[in-house]
């Protein structure tokens, strides 16, 4: 599928990309009564830039429970019978496994880049939300609506929202931010700081100073050259 194609290479460049002048959207424009809006400009910042521009703010979890955030919903397909935890893992898989009825996954492979694991049972898989539910209720998801926070926990329109990882490597980080957890692989370091970084910035959420100062280490030392691209959530 194209989708899942544009998908993966769009994860891919958050990490490869080069370093590059920061891009911002054009200026607003009326759009005509009837005219669909154009979809948000795509942004690239250093990630030096980047994560100056996450507000910050201390936070708060009052109030939080898991089933505030609905998911997994039909995903972007109603009519595939799949729903988003399938769709991620169709659109990532390295090798396609098999869709049975009722989308029912068989075979396939993997890679899961929190640890570098090669994974051929989709059961083993657990689809992270790169910020995850309780991080962003306590950044800001509080105050959205249920329909919001539905569209945050379902957001396949972003390759940096979602991702399939190894159940323990999920299960390891839980509603952790970068200040108290890093994923076990060395060279995951900095894509997994830009999709953080993206996430927050595409969807307004922010950031309490010790995330801050824990993605600031990396963002002037090794990560210096990492470019964070996203666009604003609708």
């Amino acid at each position: 599928m194209i989708t899942n194609m544009v998908r993966g290479l769009a994860a891919l460049s958050l990490a490869l990309s080069p370093l590059a002048l920061p891009t911002t959207a054009h200026a607003a424009r009326t759009v005509p009564a009837g005219v669909p809006a154009a979809p948000a400009a795509a942004r690239a910042f250093p990630l030096s830039f980047a994560v100056g521009q996450i507000p910050v703010a201390d936070e708060s979890r009052a109030g939080y429970t898991r089933d505030k955030f609905k998911h997994w919903n039909t995903g972007l397909d109603p009519a595939d019978g799949c729903n988003t935890r399938a769709e991620v893992l169709l659109a990532e898989a390295a090798e396609a496994p098999s869709v049975a009825a009722g989308c029912k996954l068989s075979g396939g492979r993997w890679l899961s880049y929190y640890d570098e694991q090669d994974v051929t049972d989709p059961g083993k898989l657990d689809i992270d939300h790169m910020v995850p539910l309780a991080e962003a209720w306590d950044s800001g998801a509080s105050a959205w609506t249920a329909a919001r926070r539905e569209a945050y926990a379902n957001d396949q329109d972003a390759a940096a929202s979602l991702v399939a990882v190894t159940a323990r490597s999920n299960r390891q980080k839980a509603d952790q931010d970068p200040s108290t957890w890093m994923p076990p692989a060395p060279g995951a370091t900095c894509r997994y700081l830009a999709e953080w970084t993206a996430t927050k910035l595409r969807w307004g959420l922010a950031a309490d100073q010790a995330e801050i100062d824990a993605i600031n280490v990396y963002a002037g030392g090794p990560c210096q050259t990492t470019v964070v691209h996203y666009t604003t959530a609708p």
